[in-house]
């Protein structure tokens, strides 16, 4: 089946291209159009390819070949249908629009929540509260500031056996949650993230995001486990919390998201802590690429420069969260030394005259590590 009815309902913009492929050749004799092209063998994304003013930028084509298309179609036929319950928790603030055209993709899914759960991290107006109500789910208002107390909010408030999370600017594919949860198959399985593609690319600030920052980890599912692990391990390969499930009971073992960090707080890097902890304590995280969502990416750049300044933020505040949980060396390596010595030579490498456009935001992410450790030092420490 090359169909790809499975996201004709869903409002993506331009810039993003999807094309269905029966044979490996098939790409190859696709015309590739500004932007991004993801190709599909079913409802399935199996790579893409990224080109800017008529280059190609990035590719994750390399990989599909007859035997890979094989394997995708016995994937699919073994998958079977959860028999596990699923609340999905969407935490948000002062975004009604982007929460509303959200919740619209989920009475699609081919899997239904048991609960839908709003959680209103203070928003300023009715409006959030609103769009919530119309559509009939939970609501919940959160008003200490923070994405991952909204998150904690959500999780105590959810019933089912898994807790699936996701944001307010994403449109989630009608096999979302189905595949999201079929991937907790194994008991040592504790949390899920799925592929996070563009929803659009048609502004110059999305598209170096993508190119740069994406979420997006590969085609192939993947498994994290102990026999990964080490304190230099990069949590945020794991996934995105845009699109992530975690059985319920662990937050009973291992705790909830550490409140110091995420939007509203340190800025960002919450969900990339608590994959490291579940990793530290023995758990396996589970990468799963046929779940997928599509991420509204920051339309300008004054956006995402301060995204990125925030994301810097967050990754160093939880460097540091992360060594005072686990005493792992490792981390604090990472955000004292070699991330000064990485800015450091890239700073050196400007000087000389080698621009590179993946420096165009040099600056919000030095000040952003900069800011973390303060964060850390002055707000966000343990007493």
């Amino acid at each position: 089946m090359t169909t790809l009815a499975s996201i004709a309902c869903l409002p993506l913009g331009e810039g993003v291209t999807h094309v269905a492929v029966t044979l490996p050749a098939d790409i190859a004799e696709t015309t590739l159009r500004e932007g991004m092209t993801v190709f599909w063998h079913g409802d399935r994304p199996i790579g893409h390819v990224l080109v800017h003013e008529g280059q190609r930028t990035g590719s994750n084509i390399d990989h599909v070949d007859a035997d890979y298309l094989l394997a995708i179609k016995d994937e699919l036929q073994r998958q079977v249908r959860p028999t596990v319950s699923a609340s999905v928790v969407i935490c948000t603030r002062d975004r009604p629009d982007e929460l509303a055209a959200c919740l619209a993709s989920l009475p699609r899914q081919s899997c239904r929540p048991r609960e839908i759960i709003v959680v209103d991290n203070a928003s300023r107006d009715r409006r959030t509260r609103d769009v919530a109500l119309a559509e009939g789910v939970i609501y919940i208002r959160e008003d200490r500031p923070g994405l991952d107390v909204a998150r904690n909010t959500g999780v105590l408030r959810a019933t089912s056996d898994i807790v699936a999370f996701t944001d307010d600017d994403v449109l989630l594919h009608p096999h979302w949650l189905e595949r999201l949860v079929a991937a907790f198959d194994q008991p040592q399985v504790a949390a899920v993230t799925g592929l996070v593609l563009p929803a659009e690319l048609a502004t110059e600030a999305q598209r170096h995001f993508e190119t740069y920052w994406g979420f997006g980890k590969g085609y192939r599912e993947q498994d994290f486990d102990s026999s990964c692990f080490s304190g230099a391990f990069p949590a945020w390969d794991v996934g995105a919390g845009a699109s992530m499930a975690f059985r319920r009971d662990v937050f009973e073992k291992v705790g909830l998201f550490d409140e110091r960090l995420d939007v509203g707080q340190a800025g960002c890097s919450g969900d990339s802590e608590y994959w490291y902890r579940l990793l530290a304590s023995g758990h396996k995280c589970r990468y799963a690429p046929s779940a997928v969502a599509f991420h509204s990416h920051r339309r300008t750049m004054e956006a995402l420069a301060s995204q990125i300044y925030y994301y810097m933020r967050g990754h160093v505040a939880a460097l540091l969260v992360q060594y005072e949980r686990t005493a792992l060396a490792e981390n604090r390596v990472r955000a004292y030394l070699y991330l000064p010595a990485w800015y450091s030579y890239r700073l050196l490498r400007r000087a000389i005259g080698r621009k590179r456009i993946d420096d165009r935001f040099l600056n919000e992410e030095i000040a952003g590590c900069v800011s973390g450790i303060r964060f850390y030092h002055h707000e966000g420490k343990r007493k």
